[in-house]
């Protein structure tokens, strides 16, 4: 017992900061999505305007919850819970790669397996770990509830909730852990499992069956193969089911069992889906720097872009199919034009998709920077940079190499648009309206690129951490600001928020020139600071 707890004090030690933030991050957007929807649909008229939108509007379902009525607590939850789930999910999923896959790696676990803890008692100390900071974000995220006022048994079973999504994913995060080879493999393996997990709740409520009244939807069983619908289902603040929370657990814990299972049956180091075999020569295409960081990150590039591929696709395939649905329910044209702020139904619609798909580019970029941390703090930088190859160009073909990889995606979502419409009788209008907030995202997308790449000049122990919490922190400014009627200056601080749209016949160019000149400064600040820079190993 000694042992395990020494052990779980060093994770604390490590991690403090980080769990911190998530959990208090996370509580922040739980109050603060509180106040502004009791500010903006503070009457029942309202919040039944509004889903009545929703549940007649699949682009609008996909990326909320779960409808369950028009009572305060309940359209909040429909409106932020998937958000706050996906929060935690981020946070277990890393948490449970770094202590096992990762400590691999740097070698510490191989330390610590030398001593009288062996190898099992680490990872009983990591799992406890991510359980301990996920029962603290579910308590901060319950308290953010009860400071508003909300009823006590909704505000602990939506607090509830949101941990027992975490701890499913902390299971994910162990599981993968075990089966690849490297923590970016694990890492990209867990992420990729909860982003198709969320599109399938997301899915699963659009096509539910929705309440004579319009205010209720009941889930279709497709919600039910995901965490996010088993969290969703709970239906905080109206008929609040434990039972669906405690299934999260409970696959949370079988999850972590069958991992524990598989690090006794592995060497340390070992996987149980190998690494595939590299050439013996390499290639010519692989004669440079920047042809090597496009070798390191061209899987996960062409992962965000197969992902920018289905957002194309869906934003204008759907873009009819919703201005049908306006033309007898006005107050979905009403809804759209308050997220995106676009002159018709199916320009709100694409620029919704489109906004979405800035995330998806950005968290490429952020990769791709993430990357160059990595290779830093695993020693392999230093080989390279001891040829004759400066520390100037060496970033400089990673940011170059990042904003190729934003616009693969953003034009694999453009591709992706064009087959939508493909067949359509007023494609000319839609292809421009893609083609403008497309190129909007790109900037966006750019801005979060180098704001990561300054961190990992400046600060770059903290590189990970920092450039994902900006993305998320964009995303939610970006996405719920306008709808939960946060200041303008505080939503128009996030870059996706203030992307040029296509307004009817005119083009809003709003902050792209902003943009344009936050990207270029963060870039020529990033390399010149890189010059005098020590290199900071992992840490």
């Amino acid at each position: 017992m000694n042992r395990l707890l020494a052990l779980l004090g060093q994770r604390a030690r490590r991690d403090w900061l980080q769990v911190l933030l998530w959990g208090v991050g996370t509580a922040l957007l739980a109050y603060a999505s509180f106040i502004g929807v009791r500010d903006a649909y503070g009457t029942a008229q309202d919040r039944t305007s509004l889903l009545a939108a929703a549940l007649a509007n699949p682009v609008i379902l996909m990326f909320r919850g779960l409808p369950s009525g028009a009572d305060e607590g309940a359209f909040m939850i429909f409106l932020i819970f998937p958000w706050l789930a996906i929060l935690a999910a981020f946070m277990s999923t890393f948490l449970a790669v770094r202590h096992t896959r990762g400590d691999e790696e740097t070698g510490r676990a191989e330390l610590v397996a030398a001593t009288p803890a062996a190898r099992t008692m680490p990872f009983a100390a990591t799992a406890l770990h991510g359980l301990l900071a996920n029962a603290l974000l579910a308590a901060l995220v319950a308290g953010a509830f009860l400071a508003v006022g909300a009823e006590t048994e909704g505000a602990l079973l939506a607090g509830t909730a949101t941990g027992a999504v975490g701890v499913t994913f902390l299971g994910v995060g162990l599981l993968a852990a075990q089966l690849m080879r490297t923590s970016r493999g694990a890492n990209s393996l867990a992420v990729w499992t909860l982003m198709a997990t969320f599109v399938i709740a997301g899915f699963g409520n659009a096509i539910g069956t929705p309440s004579d009244d319009l205010t209720r939807m009941e889930s279709s069983w497709l919600t039910w193969l995901s965490p996010f619908g088993w969290g969703e289902n709970t239906r905080a603040f109206d008929e609040n089911l434990w039972w669906p929370a405690l299934l999260s657990l409970g696959v949370g814990a079988v999850l972590a069992a069958v991992s524990a299972v598989l690090v006794a049956a592995r060497d340390l180091g070992g996987s149980f889906i190998a690494e595939r075999l590299g050439r013996a020569d390499a290639s010519p295409a692989l004669s440079g720097p920047m042809a090597l960081v496009w070798r390191l990150t061209r899987g996960a590039v062409l992962g965000w872009a197969v992902g920018g591929f289905l957002i194309g696709v869906l934003s204008t395939s759907l873009a009819s199919l919703v201005e049908e649905i306006g033309a007898s329910n006005p107050a979905v044209e009403q809804i759209l034009r308050q997220i995106s702020g676009a002159g018709s139904v199916q320009q709100g619609t694409i620029t919704t998709f489109f906004t979405m798909l800035g995330v998806l580019a950005a968290c490429c970029a952020v990769q791709v920077v993430c990357r160059a941390r990595q290779e830093e703090a695993h020693g392999t930088a230093e080989p390279l940079l001891a040829a004759p190859v400066g520390r100037v160009r060496w970033l400089a073909d990673y940011l170059v190499v990042a904003v190729i990889g934003v616009v693969l995606v953003i034009a694999a979502a453009i591709a992706g648009a064009a087959l939508g419409i493909a067949g359509q009788d007023d494609d000319t209008d839609l292809m421009r309206t893609v083609l403008v907030t497309g190129a909007g995202q790109v900037a966006a997308a750019s801005v979060f690129l180098v704001v990561t790449a300054l961190a990992f000049v400046l600060v770059p122990r903290a590189t990970i951490p920092l450039g994902w919490s900006l993305v998320l922190l964009g995303m939610a400014l970006g996405l719920f600001g306008p709808l939960f009627g946060f200041p303008e200056w505080l939503v128009q601080a996030s870059p996706i928020a203030v992307t040029p749209f296509v307004d009817g016949d005119a083009v809003d160019l709003r902050g792209l020139w902003w943009l344009v000149l936050a990207t270029g400064a963060g870039a020529v600040a990033s390399l010149s600071l890189m010059r005098r820079r020590e290199l900071a190993s992992a840490g």
